[in-house]
């Protein structure tokens, strides 16, 4: 969960996550220093809808919701070999990224109030955010750090809900896949 504007860290704000501890050990460092959201507390992770629900919407109904959209789909691996970039952002990019995109497509198909990255980009690009609102020279930096440490494989077995809470991301809700 990227943060370009302070809009996207409003207390109520919520977001479907993985998280990728494995990456941990390469990118926390990097992450504490150039990636709003670990600040703000969240663990390396792959996103799979944000924004989602404002956290008042978020009702029994939604939770079931959620465990029967997740529940229908089987755990998987994912490797970490290389970096992508966006303008300003480095990032470790997850292979293969098809289970990722249709998590994030079910779970729009189901909430299309929520569309993934609030309709603002039309494609999904299943992402490790690393640094954000760097230059290229920073990038440059990270990113050859980051290569002398890559490649691992993370397992993918829950979604996380995650929770601004007006001071930090807080996990409210972990939803299994089917191992």
């Amino acid at each position: 969960m990227t943060d370009d504007s302070t809009s996207r860290f409003q207390a109520g704000r919520t977001g479907l996550v993985v998280r990728i501890p494995d990456a941990e050990p390469a990118v926390r460092a990097w992450r504490e220093r150039f990636d709003p959201s670990a600040k703000a507390g969240v663990p390396a992770h792959v996103t799979v809808l944000f924004p989602f629900l404002d956290e008042n919407r978020i009702d029994a109904r939604v939770y079931s919701g959620l465990a029967a959209v997740l529940s229908s789909h089987h755990a998987f691996d994912l490797r970490f070999e290389s970096c992508g970039r966006f303008p300003g952002v480095l990032y470790l990019a997850p292979e293969p990224d098809g289970q990722l995109r249709r998590l994030t497509e079910v779970i729009a198909d189901r909430w299309p109030e929520a569309p993934p990255y609030g309709g603002q980009f039309t494609e999904i690009v299943p992402h490790l955010t690393v640094a954000d609102g760097q230059d290229d020279a920073v990038l440059d930096e990270i990113e050859a750090d980051l290569l002398s440490k890559l490649s691992f494989t993370s397992r993918v077995s829950s979604v996380d809900l995650m929770v601004h809470d007006g001071a930090k991301w807080q996990e409210r809700a972990s939803f299994a896949l089917l191992e």
